[in-house]
């Protein structure tokens, strides 16, 4: 997809988000170099809607829950959650996630100053367990059998979508991670944009007129 300067829709700044014409009470941005669309004081990524992504846990083994810096990002309600609730998703979880958890605690504020899950010996997520050498969540594990209403930490359910602040409002991003080129050559295939793929966390965590309004971006984009 071209988008030029002329273009009577867009017009291009850069580093500082301002606003641009307008295309059906939605508006286009660029920060930091990514062409973003405003819907409400939602801004998301235009690689949302270009990229394409499945998660093929047959080849990537789960790996997102292995590799990393830290554990996932919570919000603090997230961590209250996990605090009042870590007896009930315990049998899910593995012996050294269970050491890992009692040693540390259910969270932890990692070196950004974040609430983060703990890690096993700096690795994987403490509330992951693994079956058939594919890693899996504890936590979603407790959900679907119903000891608890929490399915997993929001930051885990959304990825290859990164959420962060920009002002007053809630910057939705692409993430691109080679650990998940599986994901990337399986939606290819099958001609699968990152939103589409993320449907059911993107309702659950902004409700189902946000995804709507995506759904109308990404057939505008195609009409141009």
């Amino acid at each position: 997809m071209c988008w030029c300067a002329d273009d009577p829709y867009i017009t291009l700044a850069h580093q500082h988000i301002s606003t641009l014409a307008h295309i059906s009470n939605l508006f286009l941005f660029l920060h930091k170099f990514y062409l973003m669309i405003q819907i409400g004081d939602k801004i998301v990524s235009i690689e949302l809607f270009e990229e394409q992504f499945i998660c093929n846990l047959d080849k990537c083994s789960g790996n997102c829950c292995v590799y990393g810096d830290s554990g996932a990002p919570l919000n603090d309600e997230e961590a209250e959650i996990l605090d009042g609730n870590y007896e009930k998703v315990k049998s899910s979880i593995s012996i050294k996630g269970k050491r890992a958890i009692e040693n540390q605690g259910q969270w932890v504020i990692d070196r950004d100053g974040d609430k983060v899950t703990p890690l096993i010996d700096g690795k994987e997520c403490a509330y992951t367990y693994f079956k058939n050498g594919i890693a899996f969540c504890a936590i979603e594990k407790a959900y679907e059998k119903g000891k608890v209403n929490f399915q997993k930490p929001v930051s885990c359910h959304i990825y290859p979508i990164r959420l962060s602040k920009v002002g007053d409002m809630t910057a939705l991003n692409y993430h691109k991670w080679g650990v998940c080129e599986p994901a990337r050559v399986l939606g290819g295939k099958r001609n699968m944009p990152v939103f589409r793929f993320l449907k059911d966390p993107l309702i659950r965590v902004y409700g189902q007129e946000f995804y709507d309004e995506i759904e109308k971006v990404f057939k505008e984009l195609g009409d141009r």
